[in-house]
């Protein structure tokens, strides 16, 4: 890859809490190297009060996060980016906008907290708990990777097998809302 600090863009539906997450996560262990962004088809409007409390908690900064659409993202004054990662299945499934630059693709799927009415909120942020380790264990394997000697396409192939790991022997699958 040519720049060196990377962008990349993270894409969930409502950009309010996985994307969020990813965005946070991969800022503070990035050094510098990367820069995360992050947006949605559909976005909220603002993050989910627990991702940011779920941050805080963890002792990441949650200043200036914000929850945005992608068409941002495909404007000619915003950042180029490098790569473009979804973070769920239906964003993953959308047409996306066209992104300047070309940057690479890959999806990394991650189950949704539970939003269940029903749940307390510290249920919520035990199931948050599971999707920021799915998050943090791929983005701490993707900056491992010599991303400055990587070529476009083996890139998009490790970015795949990322995308493809399992945590504690359990798939990363996609919950669906009841």
């Amino acid at each position: 890859m040519a720049r060196l600090t990377l962008n990349i863009l993270f894409l969930c539906t409502n950009n309010s809490t996985r994307s969020i997450l990813a965005e946070a996560i991969l800022n503070h262990l990035g050094a510098g190297r990367v820069h995360g962004f992050s947006a949605g088809s559909h976005p909220r409007g603002t993050p989910n009060p627990l991702a940011l409390k779920f941050l805080e908690r963890s002792g990441l900064p949650t200043a200036g996060l914000r929850s945005k659409s992608w068409d941002e993202f495909a404007l000619p004054e915003a950042p180029v980016m490098d790569l473009v990662i979804t973070v769920c299945d239906q964003a993953a499934g959308e047409v996306c906008p066209i992104w300047p630059g070309g940057p690479i693709k890959a999806h990394w799927g991650v189950g949704k907290s539970t939003t269940k009415s029903a749940a307390s909120e510290e249920e919520i942020l035990v199931s948050m708990a599971f999707m920021y380790q799915q998050l943090e264990s791929r983005i701490r394997q993707f900056l491992d990777l010599p991303l400055e000697s990587m070529d476009a396409a083996t890139l998009k192939v490790e970015l795949n097998r990322i995308g493809h790991i399992e945590l504690n022997g359990i798939p990363f699958k996609e919950e669906t809302d009841s």
